[in-house]
Parts: structure tokens; sequence; C-alpha cells
């Protein structure tokens, strides 16, 4: 038996105000916004967005949805056409309310990856795999 990731939900306590970021700033249409709960359009795996405290009540009130949290829990990464796409990038999600983590940079990994967080402190990459140069002989 084989089982396919069909979504990711990003629990928050702040729903409408999430939402506004991923909508506003990152730039992700909206198919459901709600109170509690909100859907962005997506080729491949579904994003959205849930209260925490409402899940408790999904989960016959698990402790771990009232516990506050601490420490990053997951990372999404947002693949550009370019380096220079990355710097680009950035800095408008910046200029729009991101907060910037670190500037974009070229890593050790062959990448020029930047890191900006979300309104709840979630922490997120901007990546572009850098060309490879040719080899001369």
């Amino acid at each position: 038996m084989r089982v396919k990731l069909e979504g990711i939900t990003v629990l928050a306590l702040d729903v409408p105000g999430l939402t506004r970021f991923y909508r506003d700033v990152l730039g992700f249409r909206t198919l459901v916004e709600e109170a509690h709960y909100a859907e962005f359009e997506n080729e491949g795996v579904r994003l959205a967005i849930f209260s925490g405290p409402l899940m408790a009540g999904n989960t016959h009130d698990h402790p771990s949805f009232a516990e506050a949290r601490r420490g990053q829990a997951f990372e999404l990464n947002f693949e550009c056409a370019s380096p220079e796409e990355v710097y680009t990038v950035y800095n408008d999600y910046v200029a729009k309310g991101a907060v910037s983590i670190a500037e974009p940079k070229v890593v050790a990994w062959g990448h020029t990856t930047g890191f900006f967080a979300d309104p709840e402190g979630n922490i997120h990459s901007l990546f572009a795999v850098n060309p490879v140069e040719p080899v001369s002989g």
C-alpha cells in the first residue's frame, strides 16, 4: 500500500492575519477564506491554514494544540527561476511585511538562498539552483 501526500495544513492562532500574509505577500490565490480556515490554489499539494485551537476539538482535545509552540516546526521552500529572481522576490516580500531572517546569498550546496518569516514566526526559504559553470579543458 502506498499513500500520497495530499496537503499541508499550517496551524495558526491568527488565521485571517496569516491568510493575508500568504495571499498579499507571497501571492497565493485563496480558494476558501473563512474565519478559521483558508485554502490556497496550488498545483500538486494542497496548502491550507487552520485554527490551532479548533484543531484541538477535532482531536479529542489533544493537549499539544493548547501548548505554546517553541522553535521551528516546518519550512516551506519556494523555488525561483534564477538566482537574480531570488533577490528580487525576497526584497519584494520583505517590503510587503515578511520578516527578513537571512538575506539571499550563494550557499555551499549550489543554490542562492534567502530566509524570511511569516507573521507567526515560521521561517521559509526562497532559492534558485545556481547555473553550473562549464569546465574548460
